[in-house]
């Protein structure tokens, strides 16, 4: 009698097999986030992290401190990928041993205000529920206070913005003040390369981490059929992107410049600002637009124009671009084109030298324009820290 019982309740007894769970290490748009943020796992299942464009990491870490690496720990270290890159992403696998709760963060700038786990880009595995003290929202708002800290001691050693107005370079058009900058080193780790790198700290601007090898392209449309506009008007680039300018209709011009002086071309202090020349583009091409690129070094702002004159200033007009403008500061673009349309617009244009259609000038670009269908190219742009 109690054998068929015995061997039906074998016949009940639920199949048991590991579960892979897929967790996203970042995301569109640079989100520094792992999604789920939080698992519940047993022993056997496996975590499998999917690495999204940037250059992250699946590092673990304790409950006590969520951004340092836990002693024998394990750690996938710097894995790039490319903004382009949607497919065959690379991965990194866990095995879950037990049920005691894991901790996990990102180590991209590390020990520095632009820390991606003090920006909260943490992980768990078998944490505890909400009201738990080993909850996954406790150890998330410990790695915030991390960052909160690291973001506050950098305030302490950074001049702080300066105050008051300035003046435009001519005319008596008033500006927002010029930032303090401070110098900053940093070691940068990208993949398997590692090296120090010296840049200019602006007050809003992000630490100068290329997101990979060979950077991001960024495509910029220069006018058109009745535009006198660079589409889009601004990007953010990290060192190693190439931000290409595609040259529509009429005849317009790259030319670097500065948010004090937008409408003439940059020379001061030794540096010469980049400059395209003048690239025209007859009415009737439709197609295999011309090209100028630069390669951007750091992520100090860089502000540019275009100076066709004829028949009136396009600069004047509004025709200004730029490179990581810090746009919850009062130089934000906004600011850069209004000084633009303000002093050029004026009689005040007629002090700026009339610049030549013709000679290149020298911009620390290496450029090359190959046959009849005007292929340009442009290399080693040369950035220096500019106001």
């Amino acid at each position: 009698m109690f054998a068929p019982i015995f061997s039906l309740g074998l016949v009940l007894l639920p199949f048991v097999s590991a579960v892979v769970y897929d967790v996203q290490v970042g995301g569109a748009g640079g989100k520094l986030e792992y999604s789920p943020e939080a698992i519940s796992a047993q022993p056997g299942d496996q975590v499998v992290f999917h690495f999204n464009p940037k250059n992250h990491t699946v590092t673990q870490s304790s409950f006590a401190n969520p951004c340092g690496l836990k002693d024998d720990g394990f750690d996938s270290g710097f894995i790039p990928v490319p903004a382009n890159q949607t497919d065959n992403l690379p991965t990194y696998t866990i095995t879950i041993n037990d049920t005691q709760p894991v901790w996990v963060y990102c180590r991209q700038a590390a020990k520095t205000a632009a820390s991606h786990c003090g920006q909260g880009m943490v992980f768990a595995v078998n944490c505890g529920f909400d009201d738990a003290p080993n909850s996954f929202s406790n150890f998330k708002k410990s790695a915030l206070a991390v960052g909160a800290s690291l973001a506050a001691a950098a305030t302490e050693t950074t001049a702080p913005p300066a105050t008051g107005s300035a003046t435009a370079a001519y005319g008596d058009y008033t500006i927002p003040p010029a930032p303090e900058v401070t110098p900053v080193t940093q070691t940068v780790t990208l993949g398997e390369q590692v090296w120090t790198t010296t840049y200019n700290s602006y007050p809003g601007s992000p630490a100068a981490t290329p997101v990979s090898a060979e950077g991001q392209v960024h495509r910029v449309i220069v006018g058109g059929p009745g535009k006198l506009v660079f589409d889009p008007p601004f990007v953010a680039a990290q060192p190693r992107d190439t931000v290409v300018f595609e040259f529509r209709q009429k005849n317009h011009t790259v030319t670097q410049s500065s948010f004090a002086d937008p409408c003439r071309k940059l020379s001061a202090n030794g540096v010469t600002g980049f400059d395209s020349d003048f690239i025209p583009v007859p009415d009737e091409k439709t197609s295999d637009y011309p090209t100028w690129s630069i390669v951007v070094n750091d992520t100090a702002p860089i502000w540019a124009y275009c100076r066709q004159k004829t028949p009136a200033s396009h600069c004047g007009a509004g025709m200004v671009f730029a490179v990581n403008p810090v746009e919850t500061s009062q130089r934000n673009f906004t600011a850069f084109q209004n000084v633009a349309k303000a002093i050029n617009g004026t009689a005040a244009a007629a002090n700026a030298p009339a610049p030549s259609s013709t000679s290149p000038a020298g911009n620390g670009a290496v450029s090359f324009r190959i046959g009849s269908a005007g292929l340009t190219l442009a290399l080693a742009a040369v950035f220096a820290s500019l106001l």
